[in-house]
């Protein structure tokens, strides 16, 4: 009987315990927060709270130094921090997805959360961030005739079985569950891309049937607001300068709750070719400050800029591919130290701390800065000695439909003895150097839109060789459908007759781990201008940070431990390239380096602080940016003379009637403040239907002014689809006085109707358009 009560005792005990564990187990899982939107606050734990979000992206920066990157968004003032998705880093192959090592988005969110920042998920499936094709996966372009970003079942299937999947990996870390996730952000921008609220409907859909139920909301640029508009999903505004305009335009169409900024600018990115962008700091902290006193969330985009690492960077439009380093002008440096700008930020914001907030927290240390000695690389593949097995065909394709993401491609052909022709293609995404026999007799480049190379006379049989070299995707417009290698028709023609090839060999070299570590090497003692791969070795004694000094290369891509720094290019303006420590070892590390178009010296060396600001034109392979051109408007009627209307609002006007022309001609005669200078920061031109025309094949084909040393207020900024940059007329040496002129190629004849102007967004900034005439025409400019 005794041993019966015993057993008795341990049963219920037993029990007891496993209650008592169940119900420890229950309190762990029950939130211990709450956040909603209220009618004129966020919410947290029904309190207001003031978002203070820090734009950090976990792609581009090594997972070895999240925490101190987090520490660091902490310590600049933020209480919450964007883990920003792309689709393209996580699902590379279909149905494949990637969450591991560097891909671990959820364990990003839970170091943050064990920091103190809260998380605001922007999972896309469009993200845009200067990323390669806004990180849309290149394998929807397999179909030719994919509509991105629309209802295209195709691309709605794709996009609803990613958001499901990211809903498996992160709906457990939301705030209703006990982790960090206060919202999820519902696409990107797409009232800058489209007018399709039932799309957006979709997505919301796909979001919420992933198991997210922390509210959704949408994020615009504040001229298109309305686009796309939805009531079921909370509206954020985008914009880097005038906050009180960008909030009024907020109000039209959200007349109540909390305001926000999605993306405020902290600075901008650069693209290859183009002056640095530093990041006005005094306007920053005055809109900052703006916000601050009048309880509006932000995000700043960005805290932290990074790097975009390998082959993810991507490209403006018409076509400005964007330098890797993607410091962005950030108050938190590209290799996570301070700045000026950090402090200041920091200042600012303890001054407007929320009640009972805590100071803020000091900043973390940086990783020690190393340099090294300048060594030489005398190793050397040539690619054409080192090609993969070809691929046979009659009708050559575009990269896409060899399976093949990124790198280069070549297209080689047998061409009959004969006379002096023309190659030329539909495009060559993005440049093209043409070999007959060998040597080299032409280059496309894809931001002139010269897609034309002549071959000389043969006298025997020769071969043709097409070695296309591609940069990142475009990733904002319509432009994403951006296909890489040559688009047909390839044709060969002599005498205004074609010259026919039926077979071609086509060479797919996407630069991956297998195909570099067979490549075969020679030792190389100069310089050789045909595409190759240099290998070397280096030493250090302490491991470090450091930035390769990378000035005395041509055009290519390093790779150091294997692993990929990123692009490089002497045209500038970065001149050195982020080298982590976690990437280095003690004593000696290996370098590959490919050059496409050859080295001045084939050195490197490791220095302590970046180059940045360094354009170097006259480095460029296919010479200057723009050919010279006559302006030929003296003597021609204006289609229209009319005058802006003052303030920072986007304009649509109409033509009398629809014109035909190659050339849009805007000739600024005066501005709002009377001052000489003249800015764009968007131009839209209208079909005869009133709906834009895609940039696709747009070029700036003259410009009578444009800032380039002072600023970055390049022409080509009027028609790249951001409306934080702008083009701007010169002013930091010479200051020319009204008309100013700028000339826009469309690539072909079309029917317009009209067109859209986007003052710069700084009401307090000069360049403000006043009165006007537009001209359009085929003849506008003359070689």
């Amino acid at each position: 009987m005794r041993k019966i009560n015993f057993l008795s005792t341990v049963f219920f005990t037993m029990c007891f315990l496993g209650l008592m564990a169940l119900s420890s187990c229950q309190e762990e899982q029950t939130p211990k927060h709450t956040f909603e939107i209220g009618k004129n606050d966020f919410l947290l734990d029904n309190q207001a709270f003031q978002i203070r979000c820090g734009e950090l992206h976990f792609a581009r920066v090594p997972k070895e130094y999240w925490r101190q990157r987090l520490q660091m968004t902490k310590a600049l003032g933020m209480n919450t921090v964007c883990a920003y998705l792309f689709w393209n880093y996580h699902e590379r192959t279909p149905s494949e997805f990637t969450w591991e090592g560097q891909a671990d988005v959820a364990e990003f969110c839970k170091m943050a959360q064990e920091e103190g920042l809260w998380v605001i998920l922007r999972p896309g499936p469009y993200t845009c961030a200067e990323w390669t094709m806004g990180g849309l996966p290149w394998w929807l372009l397999k179909n030719d005739d994919i509509a991105l970003r629309s209802k295209d079942p195709r691309y709605v299937d794709a996009c609803q079985r990613y958001l499901k999947e990211v809903g498996r990996v992160l709906t457990p870390l939301q705030i209703t569950q006990g982790g960090p996730i206060l919202m999820v952000q519902v696409e990107n921008e797409y009232g800058f891309y489209a007018d399709d609220a039932e799309y957006m409907g979709i997505m919301r859909q796909a979001v919420l049937d992933a198991g997210f139920d922390v509210p959704l909301f949408a994020c615009n640029p504040k001229h298109t607001l309305k686009k796309g508009y939805r009531e079921d999903l909370f509206q954020v505004v985008n914009f880097g300068a005038d906050p009180e305009d960008g909030f009024k335009k907020l109000r039209e169409v959200q007349p109540e709750g909390p305001l926000m900024c999605g993306e405020f600018y902290s600075g901008w990115f650069d693209t290859w070719g183009t002056p640095h962008t530093f990041g006005n700091t005094e306007p920053y902290l005055r809109d900052l400050e703006y916000m601050l006193k009048e309880g509006a969330s932000f995000s700043i985009y960005m805290a932290h800029g990074g790097t975009s690492f390998g082959f993810w960077g991507g490209a403006d439009r018409p076509f400005k591919p964007d330098c890797s380093s993607y410091d962005y002008g950030a108050p938190i440096s590209e290799a996570g130290h301070t700045t000026p700008k950090f402090f200041e930020t920091r200042e600012l914001i303890s001054k407007y701390l929320m009640p009972n907030e805590e100071a803020l927290s000091e900043p973390p240390a940086a990783a020690e800065m190393v340099a090294f000695p300048e060594v030489t690389l005398t190793s050397f593949a040539p690619v054409f000695d080192n090609l993969p097995r070809a691929v046979e065909t009659s009708e050559p394709k575009s990269m896409e439909y060899y399976d093949q993401a990124q790198g280069s491609i070549i297209y080689r052909t047998k061409l009959s003895a004969g006379p002096e022709c023309k190659l030329s293609v539909g495009a060559a995404n993005d440049f093209a150097w043409v070999y007959v026999d060998g040597e080299q007799v032409g280059i496309m480049d894809r931001r002139k839109r010269n897609y034309q190379v002549t071959i000389p006379a043969r006298s025997k049989e020769a071969t043709i060789d097409i070695f296309v070299h591609a940069m990142g995707r475009i990733n904002f417009g319509k432009e994403v459908h951006d296909r890489k290698g040559l688009n047909d028709p390839i044709l060969f023609k002599a005498d205004g007759k074609t010259i026919s090839t039926s077979k071609w060999e086509v060479f797919n070299i996407d630069y991956n781990d297998q195909w570099l570590s067979g490549l075969k090497f020679s030792a190389s003692e100069t310089p050789n201008t045909k595409p190759g791969i240099w290998k070397g070795t280096f030493d250090i004694d302490t491991v470090g940070d450091t930035y390769l000094d990378v000035s005395t290369w041509g055009k290519g891509v390093v790779w150091v431990n294997g692993h990929c720094l990123g692009r490089y290019w002497n045209i500038g303006p970065t001149q050195t390239m982020y080298l982590p420590s976690p990437w280095l070892k003690k004593s000696e590390n290996e370098i590959m380096v490919l050059d496409i178009v050859g080295p001045e010296k084939m050195v490197i060396s490791g220095v302590k602080e970046p180059v940045l600001d360094q354009l170097r034109p006259d480095k460029d392979f296919s010479g200057t940016k723009r050919p010279k051109v006559n302006l030929n408007i003296e003597n021609k009627k204006a289609n229209l003379v009319s005058a802006f209307k003052p303030g920072g609002e986007s304009q649509t006007v109409m033509l009398p009637k629809n014109v035909k022309g190659r050339f849009f001609c805007i000739e600024p005669t005066s501005s709002q403040n009377g001052q000489p200078f003249a800015a764009i920061a968007e131009l839209d031109i209208l079909d005869a239907q009133g709906e834009a025309i895609s940039h696709q094949k747009w070029t700036i084909a003259y410009v009578s002014s444009e800032e380039s040393i002072g600023e970055n207020g390049i022409a080509e900024n009027a028609i790249d689809g951001q409306t934080f940059n702008y083009w701007h007329t010169s002013w930091s040496s010479e200051k020319p006085n009204f008309p100013h002129c700028l000339v826009i190629d469309l690539g072909g004849e079309e029917d317009i109707s009209g067109f859209t102007y986007v003052p710069r967004m700084d009401e307090n900034g000069p360049g403000r358009i006043k009165d006007y005439k537009i001209f359009v025409g085929n003849d506008l400019v003359t070689k």
